[in-house]
């Protein structure tokens, strides 16, 4: 009982001192209208142009799409960074809300065999190296999603494997590339 309350007010505490702190003295005055602008406490019409125009083509593709390079939104480049962090929102105005889940559904497939990959590993590095693999593929799935959709703040996360950029493709394909060579090496391990 005591470790709760000593838990509690350690947290309380630090929720207190800390924030206010972070907030004056080291966060810069956009970052602290970005998190404002987050949570609702200010209106800037500048600091959400982005997800705006990424909701409004994502809607725009109602639930079929509007066909394949079809979108009046990413066309016209009213999406701005729309091959990279807003990549999601391309296919969900050109492929509607069955292409997007169409979409999900595959990332949730290749999610699935990298937990599978990590069950049927012998060593311990190997299944935790997998099991690494699988959570920075979700996460980055995860936040971009939220973010194109309204639900997360623009941080600059890019969709794994399908955001235009040589950095994120290169270490996304190393990343799975290993895991493959581990998995191919199982059955050398010996305990």
């Amino acid at each position: 009982m005591f470790v709760i309350i000593g838990v509690w007010a350690f947290c309380s505490a630090f929720v207190t001192i800390v924030v206010p702190f972070a907030f004056t003295k080291v966060l810069k005055d956009y970052q602290v209208k970005r998190i404002n602008v987050m949570l609702g406490k200010e209106n800037d019409p500048k600091a959400t142009y982005n997800t705006r125009q990424s909701m409004i083509a994502i809607g725009s593709g109602g639930l079929f799409g509007k066909g394949y390079l079809k979108g009046t939104q990413t066309r016209f480049d009213f999406v701005p960074e729309q091959s990279t962090d807003f990549i999601f929102c391309t296919i969900g105005e050109d492929f509607g809300f069955l292409g997007s889940v169409l979409f999900i559904g595959i990332y949730v497939a290749l999610l699935l065999r990298i937990i599978l990959i990590a069950e049927r590993q012998r060593s311990t590095f190997s299944r935790v190296y997998a099991y690494g693999v699988a959570c920075i593929i979700f996460f980055h799935l995860a936040i971009n999603v939220a973010m194109t959709i309204g639900l997360a703040p623009v941080i600059g996360i890019p969709l794994p494997l399908v955001s235009y950029g040589g950095s994120s493709l290169m270490t996304f394909t190393m990343l799975i590339f290993i895991m493959l060579r581990l998995d191919a090496d199982r059955q050398m391990v010996l305990r």
